[in-house]
């Protein structure tokens, strides 16, 4: 049986929806549309960045798979309307957030180093990568989507509510969710180090959670407790 929503979570869920459809309708040349070239977080360094896009990036997802967009929001309601219960709206929202930009903020981290072991600069101009495949994988593709903000969620959840039993659909086995949490950030970081040139974000799955638990801990210390 579904659980009500909370606010906060109707909300954002809301927002989300609405950016994927207004992305899906407006549509634009290239092989881009005109919504992820404004709202998409570019590496600081491209000539496309914006600073909103910091941002604007967690209400974005994948224009061709809806698949993305699903599973964030599902896991958004699924484990995020117990930590809004528990910490009422203004903080979860505050929580939301810092996640979602330590996600981001990670995420260009490693594609500094990255760019920077290739070019022996932080920011290069085009000239400055070898070809431009790199230039177009570092310069020209936006990380969107709100995974880094919801692998938050799914850490809060894991440490507030530890020994809760999860069901898995594959296989279909009980797991607390402390056990849950912790195979779901390992397997990113193995994924991360060993499929760096992935379409998919890893370290921004990543520093989501390490934000995350940054905060958690802060608050532990300032109150003793979650709650």
């Amino acid at each position: 049986m579904l659980q009500p929503t909370t606010p906060v979570i109707k909300n954002l869920i809301i927002i989300n929806v609405i950016f994927f459809l207004a992305t899906k309708v407006i549509g634009g040349d290239g092989p881009l549309p005109f919504l992820t070239q404004q709202f998409g977080a570019f590496y600081p360094g491209s000539p496309m960045f914006q600073p909103w896009q910091i941002v604007t990036h967690m209400f974005m997802h994948s224009h061709v798979s809806f698949a993305h967009i699903f599973f964030n929001m599902f896991a958004l309601y699924m484990f995020g309307v117990a930590l809004e219960r528990t910490w009422g709206s203004r903080r979860f929202l505050i929580y939301y957030f810092v996640c979602g930009l330590g996600a981001f903020f990670l995420h260009e981290a490693v594609n500094a180093w990255q760019i920077f072991e290739i070019t022996g600069r932080i920011f290069p101009d085009r000239v400055d990568f070898p070809d431009d495949r790199l230039y177009g994988m570092f310069y020209g593709i936006p990380v969107v989507g709100a995974s880094g903000a919801v692998f938050g969620i799914l850490l809060g959840f894991g440490m507030l509510f530890p020994n809760t039993r999860l069901m898995l659909l594959f296989p279909p086995i009980p797991i607390k969710a402390k056990v849950f949490v912790f195979i779901y950030g390992a397997i990113e970081l193995f994924m991360g180090f060993s499929n760096p040139g992935s379409n998919v974000a890893h370290f921004a799955h990543l520093g989501g959670m390490l934000f995350g638990y940054i905060m958690l801990k802060k608050w532990q210390r300032e109150r003793n407790t979650f709650y």
